[in-house]
């Protein structure tokens, strides 16, 4: 313990929390109020700006003050009947707007959030608002944690808002009493702020070209989307924090050219942008992800932007199924569904377990959707409100009605949780609770729907060991693993000779390989099975020929790592990078995670 945590401590009179010792923040947050010179036991007396200064203020973050205001109302309809209060506050910690429970707002030590006052640490003590502005990071205060113990009573929880530069201009807070917080209030406070921060983007980056990315389409138009804003040449100018997430590792900073971020040209993507409305790219570590235009400059000729896709037509099955392995399984999948069993399906990364699924959910005649959720591609804070749903209307396109989630949108339809072995285990628990009773309740709400889905899970990892160690519930694996199927990797397929042509004709319909070329592709182990495999004729054929010789496969079949670089140079800082993260953390998956990258990914470095 440091000598400033020491003095806070005493300062405080050893009045701790129920729980013990609070954690680093708070415990930071008191040494600075000690070296302020703030007595604990002190009456609370938070200073008021003038009305005259109120105003000004309010003036000057009049853009995001607006879009802090739609969320204010949102949240409050979501924790109605808590005995609530909700601030925004400028970046000097002088609360603008704020919506309360009269119940709270009118008595005892409420009556001091009022809008003017000023909640800054140094003034006001460790708080929620002052906190979060403080380290710029989301916080909760709960209770003693805070400073002055006359504030024993509050919980509080904060969220800085950033605009697209990276600056603080502000915080949104919710505070409630003790004994009436709730569980879920510093999600949804954290969603929110993303809401003001993404819109605050959108508004400063008007006369840039406005990216949305993610590695699956369908949360292009959700929180989980990354946002990017280049200049017309091309040079980045602003992200988001999701989008930080999602490259990280490389040198996502204002002025990187595109090209080095995703290895193609800008225009080119820009083009096929106009023209198809989203657009798969790979970043320079190689991993897959879909673009969608938000926004562009105001100059350029009118873009038909497409709104994300709820959910895509399904095509065939493309599946090759000549391996008695593989035939097995679809046939297997087949009659599980047909009875509503719960299926599992088994099989490492890219050996086609997605097609697989799809193939259960045409021969189930199920008339609902087929939705296809990547757990382990769903951030950790907001993977149970896009799951399940919640009230208010939080999210972009119908925030005002809120979200049923992703499992209530396959209603009368097919789930797949693919990457199962991803999920926390208290999203487990919440899942087991659903198969329980088939019954959603969306976050924020009480009352619940019923939902009636076909369950498929898809994981490439060894869930028995998860069990053993602790990472997956005993009693969700045998929920899920009534009927469970197993896919060969590529390299131990019969009809790898199909394969190839099969994944051949969807990359290049004209296109066709000789024997000797898929001869030379047999001998390689496919760790990355179909997706690189795909990869690799794609590379082939830019060679110009559409007919792929035995040649052309062999530069790109020992490093097909090296090639997914714009430079030698580039791809080996992010080989050690990643080499690095491993030895750090010892897991595949903790590596992914950590680094926001895929865990194919991971597994190509390490490589």
């Amino acid at each position: 313990m440091t000598l400033a945590h020491a003095q806070a401590l005493h300062a405080r009179g050893n009045t701790l929390p129920p729980e013990g010792l609070p954690g680093a923040v708070v415990l930071d947050s008191w040494g600075r109020c000690v070296a302020a010179g703030l007595d604990p036991h002190a009456p609370l007396a938070v200073p008021v700006v003038s009305g005259q200064d109120l105003e000004r203020r309010r003036q000057r973050s009049e853009v995001v003050r607006q879009l802090a205001q739609a969320e204010l109302e949102t949240l409050s309809r979501q924790i109605a009947g808590s005995n609530f209060l909700l601030a925004f506050a400028d970046r000097d910690g002088v609360i603008l707007d704020l919506y309360a429970d009269n119940r709270f707002s009118m008595a005892g030590k409420g009556a001091g959030i009022v809008a003017g006052s000023c909640w800054t640490e140094g003034l006001s003590g460790t708080n929620g608002l002052g906190t979060a502005l403080a380290t710029g990071m989301p916080v909760a205060v709960t209770g003693l944690e805070h400073f002055f113990v006359s504030l024993g009573n509050v919980s509080c929880t904060a969220a800085p808002v950033r605009d697209a530069r990276g600056d603080i201009v502000g915080v949104l807070d919710a505070s409630s009493y003790f004994d009436s917080r709730q569980r879920h209030t510093q999600a949804l406070v954290q969603m929110a702020a993303t809401h003001i921060e993404n819109g605050l983007l959108l508004h400063q980056m008007r006369q840039h070209w406005v990216l949305a990315i993610h590695p699956r389409p369908e949360f292009l138009g959700t929180l989980s989307a990354g946002l990017l804003a280049f200049d017309e040449q091309g040079r980045l100018a602003a992200l988001n924090a999701r989008a930080s997430q999602l490259l990280q590792g490389l040198d996502a900073t204002p002025g990187t050219a595109f090209e080095l971020l995703f290895g193609e040209r800008f225009d080119l993507v820009t083009t096929r942008l106009q023209r198809q409305g989203e657009q798969r790219l790979r970043d320079a570590f190689g991993s897959s992800l879909v673009a969608m235009c938000l926004g562009r400059p105001p100059q350029r000729p009118a873009l038909a932007l497409r709104a994300p896709p709820a959910l895509q037509a399904l095509a065939g099955d493309g599946a090759v199924t000549e391996d008695p392995a593989v035939a097995e399984a679809y046939a297997l999948a087949a009659a599980a569904v047909r009875r509503s069993l719960p299926l599992l399906l088994l099989g490492e990364t890219g050996t086609g377990k997605e097609m697989l699924a799809r193939h259960a959910h045409r021969a189930s005649g199920r008339s609902g959707a087929f939705v296809a959720v990547n757990c382990g591609a769903l951030p950790a804070e907001l993977i149970e409100a896009e799951l399940f749903g919640y009230v208010g209307g939080a999210f972009s396109g119908a925030r005002r009605e809120g979200s049923i989630g992703l499992i209530a949108s396959a209603d009368g339809g097919t789930l797949l949780l693919d990457e199962l072995g991803e999920l926390p285990l208290a999203l487990q628990a919440s899942l087991l609770r659903f198969l329980d009773d088939r019954q959603v309740r969306p976050v924020g709400g009480t009352a619940a729907r019923a939902v009636d889905v076909q369950l498929l899970a898809a994981t490439h990892a060894n869930l028995e060991a998860e069990v053993a160690a602790r990472r997956f519930r005993a009693d969700l694996l045998y929920r899920l693993n009534t009927v469970c199927v197993r896919l060969p990797p590529l390299r131990q397929r019969a009809d790898f000779a199909q394969a190839v042509r099969a994944v051949l004709a969807a990359v290049d319909s004209a296109a066709s390989i000789t024997d000797e070329a898929v001869e030379r592709l047999a001998a390689h182990a496919w760790p990355g099975n179909f997706r690189e495999l795909r990869s690799v004729l794609t590379r082939a054929l830019l060679q110009g020929s559409s007919r792929i010789q035995a040649e052309a496969v062999v530069p790109w079949l020992p490093q097909v790592a090296a090639v997914q670089a714009p430079g030698s140079a580039l791809q080996q800082g992010a080989a050690e990078l990643v080499r690095r993260e491993f030895d750090r953390c010892g897991s595949v998956s903790a590596t992914a995670r950590a680094l926001g990258i895929s865990r194919t990914t991971v597994y190509r470095h390490l490589r």
